[in-house]
């Protein structure tokens, strides 16, 4: 293999004219180092010994786990047999884009190592799909909200606390962005009923969950306790999928001290099985905004 096709050129050049986040365009290379392994006839394990590594890292890389660095790089598209200079210079420009710093970067100091990791996934995902059994997904908190949720959960000085509210507004900004990804989450009744800052700032937040409800790449769904037991009873959780067909979906599990994050193929079937499952359970878009409107008044 010469240098890459006609396909993998032109990928090349929409990632160049492309601007999004960082974490973005390390997942669109890693996808696109994939395709040209794949095509090349690499295996995994023969292109990790090249970089002086494992399959596992090969993985990471071509996940987008892990920032690119120029030396594996290079050696790899080496390896897949990509020899045009100009290419080669093209792809080692745009690893050196995605290797700069993430919006959430100066948040370090607060976010575990778990939760950088979710931002990323989610700051790439096409489609977000989520289960919520205690509160509202944090792409739908007002500050308000999200500060009383906050202050639960991480006990921390009122500064921190401010710092994290900062960061749940400045994520949901992915939400007006030209391409945004299309969110789907699935609430059970106790989210709605369960107060966090008072009376309130629920009814603020029921007012925002109605807003963002109208948008039309927002779909959300109440399943209330008149339906009974139902399969996602187990807990919270997310499901990414992610528009470059070489990545897989990934589940994640977001749990007190740490997160989970599975991609085994299996896995994440049941979990979209459980999603689809939930989904047919409870009330339409349509019948849910009527629901919080309700609860809107009982509260």
């Amino acid at each position: 293999m010469d240098s890459v096709g006609p396909d993998s050129e032109q990928l090349l050049s929409g990632l160049e004219d492309s601007a999004g986040d960082a974490a973005v365009l390390r997942m669109r290379l890693g996808s696109q180092l994939r395709r040209l392994r794949e095509a090349a006839g690499i295996t995994p394990e023969e292109a990790g010994s090249r970089i002086r590594g494992s399959r596992s890292k090969i993985s990471r890389l071509e996940n987008g786990r892990v920032k690119l660095k120029n030396r594996d790089v290079t050696d790899l598209l080496t390896l897949y047999g990509v020899t045009d200079e100009a290419l080669r210079s093209k792809f080692l420009t745009l690893v050196t884009r995605s290797n700069g710093p993430d919006w959430w970067a100066e948040y370090g100091d607060i976010l575990p190592a778990g939760f950088e990791s979710y931002l990323g996934l989610e700051a790439a995902a096409a489609t977000i799909r989520s289960f919520e059994v205690q509160f509202v997904h944090g792409l739908f908190q007002t500050a308000d909200y999200a500060r009383a949720v906050t202050a639960l959960m991480r006990r921390a000085a009122a500064d921190e606390i401010q710092r994290w509210v900062s960061l749940y507004l400045r994520r949901q900004e992915l939400l007006s962005r030209p391409d945004p990804p299309h969110v789907w989450s699935v609430m059970d009744e106790a989210v709605l009923r369960r107060p966090a800052g008072g009376a309130a700032v629920m009814r603020a937040q029921f007012r925002h969950l109605i807003e963002v409800a109208e948008l039309p790449h927002v779909t959300l769904q109440v399943i209330p306790f008149a339906s009974g037991a139902h399969a996602a009873g187990s807990g919270s959780f997310t499901v990414l999928r992610f528009e470059e067909r070489d990545l897989p979906d990934v589940v994640y599990l977001e749990q007190l001290t740490n997160a989970v994050y599975l991609e085994q193929r299996p896995y994440v079937e049941r979990y979209l099985e459980v999603v689809d499952e939930i989904s047919s359970e409870a009330l339409t878009p349509d019948e849910t905004t009527l629901f919080i409107e309700q609860v809107a008044r009982e509260t």
